[in-house]
């Protein structure tokens, strides 16, 4: 398993990127998960459902399953929100894990940058930055590969050379 992250102010477009490389990854025979970070709560059931209300009644952990698909909810219920070392540690195992967001963080990551968002760049202050995604045409690093925002195939050959072993991964987050 190796994980690469994808990481970049709102509106950069990180969540259109990844819905356009899993299936070209997948095209290509790669068994491919994400890791997204959720800034705020959030629900992944629904109010009234059976799930909703199990968890709404105090269970710390609600796993709901169909012959299509499961989904596992857990609690925190106070806890501290669990890092991404320890959430990557839960990860099935899988060729490639795609995590968005945790910009913060000491894994390796794609910087997508979106010249109309007018934000800064990320990787001057963040040496994890491996590369850039970005409609930038002009003033680009030398010291970082890049490819354009629009081209899928670089960009996923960037991810295939770029992400790193799962082990390695979690135990750079852990001396960060």
């Amino acid at each position: 398993m190796r994980v690469i992250g994808l990481a970049g102010w709102s509106g950069a477009g990180k969540t259109t990127l990844i819905v356009k490389l899993i299936p070209f990854l997948r095209e290509r025979g790669i068994v491919v998960s994400t890791l997204k970070h959720a800034h705020h709560a959030f629900d992944v059931d629904q109010p009234g459902k059976d799930s909703y209300l199990h968890r709404e009644a105090g269970a710390r952990e609600v796993l709901v399953a169909s012959n299509r698909r499961f989904a596992l909810m857990h609690e925190l219920r106070g806890a501290e929100e669990p890092g991404l070392a320890e959430l990557l540690r839960r990860m099935s195992p899988a060729d490639l894990i795609l995590v968005e967001g945790y910009k913060r963080d000491a894994h390796a990551k794609i910087e997508v940058f979106r010249t109309a968002n007018g934000k800064p760049y990320l990787y001057p202050e963040d040496p994890n930055i491996a590369a850039l995604a970005t409609d930038a045409a002009d003033g680009l690093p030398s010291h970082l590969p890049h490819a354009h925002l629009d081209d899928t195939e670089a960009i996923a050959s960037l991810i295939l050379a770029l992400a790193r072993p799962i082990e390695e991964t979690v135990s750079r987050l852990a001396k960060a």
